[in-house]
C-alpha cells in the first residue's frame, strides 16, 4: 500500500485534536451571558415653585369677586387674549390666538378678527367665534364685572369662516377696542354649565388657551399646579410644572432658604421685609403694584347715605392713612378716580376741600346738613328719630378688606357712627342689593361693636333703622378717631342692604373705559333691558353724556378732569390705596427666569412659560 506523506500525516492529527477540543467546550464550559441592562429612572419633571399670600375666592379674572394676584396670574398663562400689554403697557396683537384684527368700517363702526386656524383649548374644541359671543353676553349683562362699558357698545358679534372670523359691530366709534377680548372662556364648556360665570371658575379654569393648564387646584393644602399644555400650538414651555403655593412669612423664608421655593409674591409690608433680612444669600426684592385700587363705597340709591353730604361726613371721619399704615403700610395712598398712583400720569385729583383727611368739625357740618341729629350726651348720630346702625361689608374671601373694613369701622365707631362689619362672600356683595350679614370669621381680625341684624327668615330690614342695645352707648367722639376697632360678639346671620363696602376698582387699561364703566348709568338696551347697577348703586345722570363722550373718537382733553371734579362732589367711593406686591426671588431662581413685576394688567408671572429651573 502507498504510504502517506508525513504533511498530510499531520494536518488530520491537528483537526482531530481540534475537534476533540470544540467538543469537550460545547459539553463542560458554560456560555458566559451579557449582563441584564439596569432600567433608567424617568427623568424627573423640572418645576419651580411660587409662593403666594393667598388663592383667592375663584379664577374669572373679570369679576370683581375674583380679582387677585393668583387669578391675574393664571389668566395671563391660560387664557387666550387677542391684544396683551408689551413691557410699556401697549397693546400687541398676540398671532398666535388671531392672525389680524382691525377697524373695517365706520358705518357702522365694526372691527374684524382673523383667528388663527391652530388656536384651539385643551378640550379640542377651536378658540372660535362663539367664545367672543359668550364673553360679550356676559360682560355685558353680568353684575359685578370690571370694564364692562366696552362691551356695552356692542350691538352684534358675527361669525365667519366656521367660527375662525369674527366681525364685532359697535353703536358708535370706539377707539380702545383693542382692549376687549382678554381672557376668554371656553364658551363649549361653561356656556351649559351651572353657575358657569361664578361657579365655574372657582375651583379653576376647565380648559387652557395657552401654554399652561390647570391641572389641580387643592385649597385645602393651598397648591395650584399648572403643567404644560401638551395641546398647545405653538412654543411649549420651558418649564413641565408650576406650583402655586400657599404660604406665610415664615414658612415662607424657610421655603427659600432650603430651595424648595424659588419665587414669592407676598404682601409688600415691613414685617415680610424683615422676615426674609436675615436670609444668606440674600434674595432679590422688587415691588410690584397690584392693577387695583382699595376703595371705600358708599350706597348712594338708598339708605341713610344717599344724600352726598352724608357720604362727604362719613369721609370726613375716616383716618385713610391710619386705615393703610394699620393693614397695608406699603400701598400707595390713591387720591383719584381714575389713574392708580402706580401711573404714568398719575397726579392727585383732589380739590382743596376734598375729605383726604379726618375733620371732625367740617364731618359734624355735612352731615348735620344732611338731616342727621347727634345726641350731646352719648355722641352717638340720629338719622329719622333712630341711632344710625350702618352696615360695613367686606368680601368674606378677600381678607385685607376685611381689616380696613374693621379698621374704619373702629373709625367710625369712635366718632358716634354706629357700624356693623359684615362679610359676605364677594360673589354676592359685588352682585347682590340684598347680602346675607355673615359676621367675619375670627382670623379675619377683630371685629368692632356689633347690633343684632334680621334672621335669615325675616324679611330685609334697612340696618340703620335696627336700633342699638341702649347698654351700650358709645363714647363722644374724640379728636382725632382711632384706627382700631372694639371687640364684641359678632352680629347673627341675616339679610340686610350694606351701606358701605370695601371695593377694588380696576386699573391699568383704558382709562376713559374704567371711569364709564365704575361710575356710569348703563342704558336699557333691546339686548339687555335691565343693565345691572354698579356695587354701590352710584347713578348720576348729569355725569352721563361726559362719559359717552370718554367713550367716542374725540373726546375733549379736560373732560376727564370735570368727571374727577363731580366725582370728589358726589363721592360715591372713597380711594384708599392700591395694594403692592413683593416680588422675591433667590439669585439662583432669578437668573433662571429674570422674574420682576411686569406689566401692571398681567404681574410678575408674565412670560413664565419661558422660565426654565433653577440650576438646571
Amino acid at each position: 500500500m502507498p504510504m502517506r506523506a508525513p504533511s498530510a500525516r499531520r494536518t488530520g492529527a491537528a483537526l482531530l485534536l481540534l475537534l476533540a477540543v470544540l467538543l469537550a467546550g460545547c459539553t463542560n464550559v458554560p456560555v458566559q451571558q451579557p449582563p441584564a441592562p439596569v432600567p433608567t429612572p424617568p427623568p424627573q419633571p423640572t418645576r419651580l415653585v411660587v409662593g403666594v399670600g393667598d388663592l383667592g375666592a375663584g379664577f374669572n379674572p373679570h369679576l370683581l369677586a375674583d380679582l387677585s394676584p393668583v387669578t391675574t396670574a393664571l389668566a395671563a398663562l391660560v387664557l387666550p387674549s387677542v391684544f396683551r400689554p408689551d413691557a410699556n403697557g401697549v397693546m400687541q396683537l398676540d398671532r398666535t390666538i388671531a392672525t389680524s384684527a382691525q377697524v373695517v368700517s365706520t358705518a357702522p363702526f365694526t372691527v374684524s378678527y382673523e383667528l388663527n386656524l391652530e388656536a384651539s383649548w385643551s378640550s379640542n374644541a377651536p378658540i372660535a367665534a362663539e367664545d367672543f359671543v359668550y364673553l360679550w353676553e356676559q360682560m355685558r349683562s353680568q353684575p359685578g364685572v370690571a370694564d364692562a362699558a366696552g362691551y356695552r357698545l356692542i350691538t352684534d358679534v358675527r361669525s365667519r369662516a366656521g367660527g375662525k372670523a369674527v366681525d364685532v359691530v359697535f353703536s358708535q366709534a370706539y377707539p380702545a377696542w383693542k382692549t376687549l377680548f382678554s381672557d376668554l372662556l371656553p364658551a363649549a364648556i361653561l356656556k351649559d354649565a351651572p353657575g358657569s360665570w361664578t361657579g365655574a371658575l372657582t375651583g379653576g379654569l376647565p380648559a387652557s388657551g395657552g401654554p399652561f393648564r390647570i391641572s389641580s387646584v387643592d385649597r385645602a393644602r393651598g397648591e395650584i399646579v399648572l403643567d404644560r399644555n401638551d395641546l398647545y400650538w405653538d412654543t411649549p414651555t420651558v418649564l413641565d410644572e408650576l406650583v402655586l403655593r400657599r404660604m406665610d412669612g415664615p414658612v415662607l423664608a424657610a421655603g427659600l432658604a432650603s430651595g424648595e421655593v424659588n419665587v414669592a409674591l407676598p404682601e409688600s409690608t415691613p414685617a415680610i421685609r424683615q422676615i426674609l433680612g436675615g436670609l444668606q444669600p440674600a434674595p432679590k426684592l422688587q415691588p410690584a403694584p397690584e392693577p387695583v385700587v382699595t376703595q371705600l363705597g358708599m350706597r348712594a340709591d338708598t339708605g341713610p347715605l344717599a344724600d352726598p353730604r352724608a357720604r362727604r361726613g362719613i369721609a370726613l371721619l375716616v383716618n385713610r392713612e391710619a386705615v393703610r399704615a394699620a393693614v397695608a403700610p406699603e400701598a400707595l395712598p390713591a387720591d383719584s378716580f381714575g389713574l392708580a398712583p402706580s401711573q404714568p400720569g398719575y397726579a392727585s385729583t383732589a380739590p382743596p376741600d376734598a375729605p383726604l383727611r379726618p375733620n371732625p368739625v367740617a364731618a359734624a357740618q355735612q352731615l348735620a346738613a344732611a338731616g342727621w341729629t347727634r345726641d350731646l350726651t352719648t355722641g352717638r348720630w340720629a338719622v329719622g328719630g333712630a341711632p344710625v346702625q350702618l352696615v360695613l361689608a367686606a368680601a368674606a374671601e378677600r381678607p385685607e378688606d376685611v381689616r380696613v373694613a374693621q379698621a374704619i369701622a373702629g373709625q367710625l365707631q369712635a366718632a358716634g357712627v354706629g357700624v356693623t362689619v359684615i362679610a359676605p362672600p364677594g360673589a354676592q356683595l359685588f352682585a347682590q342689593q340684598v347680602v346675607p350679614a355673615v359676621p367675619p370669621t375670627p382670623t379675619a381680625g377683630p371685629t368692632p361693636t356689633t347690633t343684632p341684624l334680621p334672621s335669615s327668615g325675616s324679611p330685609p330690614v334697612r340696618p340703620s333703622r335696627v336700633a342699638p342695645p341702649a347698654a351700650a352707648p358709645a363714647a363722644p367722639a374724640p379728636a382725632t378717631p382711632t384706627a382700631s376697632p372694639t371687640t364684641t360678639p359678632p352680629a347673627p346671620p341675616g339679610d340686610v342692604e350694606a351701606d358701605m363696602m370695601i371695593v377694588p376698582r380696576t386699573v391699568g387699561g383704558d382709562l376713559d373705559t374704567q371711569l364709564a364703566s365704575d361710575y356710569g348709568c348703563p342704558a336699557p338696551t333691546a339686548l339687555v333691558p335691565n343693565p345691572p347697577r354698579s356695587p354701590t348703586g352710584f347713578c348720576f345722570p348729569a355725569l352721563q353724556p361726559l362719559f359717552d363722550e370718554l367713550l367716542s373718537a374725540a373726546p375733549r382733553p379736560t373732560t376727564a378732569g370735570v368727571v374727577e371734579g363731580v366725582l370728589w362732589a358726589q363721592l360715591p367711593v372713597l380711594p384708599l390705596f392700591q395694594p403692592v406686591t413683593l416680588v422675591v426671588s433667590t439669585p439662583a431662581a432669578d437668573a433662571a427666569t429674570n422674574v420682576g413685576p411686569g406689566p401692571l394688567q398681567t404681574g410678575p408671572l408674565t412670560g413664565a412659560q419661558r422660565w426654565r429651573a433653577p440650576n438646571e
